[in-house]
């Protein structure tokens, strides 16, 4: 069984992707695969896999406040901060779920709860997308949600697919209105390409992270062929709530 981690690596991306409005381009794939974001200078964006050709896109405006600013509360139904009953009733109100399609999985290491839900066609024609609902530690309340795109979740599911997939919510959420200074597009991380990241007044945050595997073609060029597509919606990526060792212990 696949494990559910709230990811620590969420915290890495949230500080080792450059902050500030960065604009989206790209390139249309070739053969299941896309070139991946080359070395850009500050300020400007790098290609993104899958995208295509465009000019520089606008970004929010720097005067953006609390009142305009994107709220990230959770998703659909399901609020940060709730009980598994509670996020249970949401998931049976948003897509009509039976008990027994509700699994659940415990993390051992980071010592959180999961619930997971396969849907069909969350993102209309996306195919099938695992949800996972996570709860902290210590709160044992919602502190995460993300969804999986993959051939795990949908045996059907092609690289095509997973670049349409997220270049119809990177659209989105470029007009969301996010804070602008917690805005990053396109940029390469280990594994794949963090197609969106941002953040609310708030500091909670949308990822959407393009997984695959690089391959170099000519000319040095490497090549992103995607294999999943993630989604996080995070209450508190920097300080999670999972389990650590206190400090002196060992």
């Amino acid at each position: 069984m696949r494990k559910i981690y709230l990811l620590p690596a969420l915290v890495g991306l949230l500080t080792s992707v450059a902050a500030g409005p960065l604009a989206a381009q790209g390139v249309v794939p070739k053969q299941k695969a896309a070139p991946a974001p080359r070395a850009a200078a500050a300020g400007a964006a790098p290609a993104a896999a899958g995208a295509p050709v465009a000019a520089a896109t606008e970004t929010p405006t720097a005067g953006a406040d609390d009142k305009t600013t994107k709220a990230i509360d959770g998703f659909r139904s399901a609020k940060f901060g709730m009980s598994e009953a509670d996020v249970r009733a949401a998931m049976t109100k948003d897509f009509s779920a039976k008990p027994d399609a509700i699994r659940a999985q415990d993390n051992a290491s980071e010592l959180t709860h999961s619930l997971l839900l396969s849907v069909p066609e969350l993102l209309p024609n996306g195919g099938t997308a695992e949800l996972s609902y996570v709860f902290g530690y210590k709160s044992k309340s919602l502190i995460q949600i993300g969804a999986v795109w993959s051939k795990g979740t949908d045996t059907a599911m092609t690289p095509e697919k997973l670049f349409s997939n997220a270049n119809i919510l990177r659209a989105h959420f470029m007009g969301e209105g996010f804070k602008p200074d917690s805005i990053a597009m396109n940029m390469p991380v280990a594994g794949g390409i963090v197609m969106f990241r941002g953040s609310d007044a708030k500091d909670r945050s949308v990822i959407l992270l393009l997984q695959g595997t690089f391959e170099n073609k000519e000319n040095n060029q490497r090549v992103l062929t995607p294999t999943s597509l993630l989604l996080f919606y995070v209450a508190d990526a920097k300080s999670p709530d999972i389990f650590k060792l206190p400090p002196g212990q060992f």
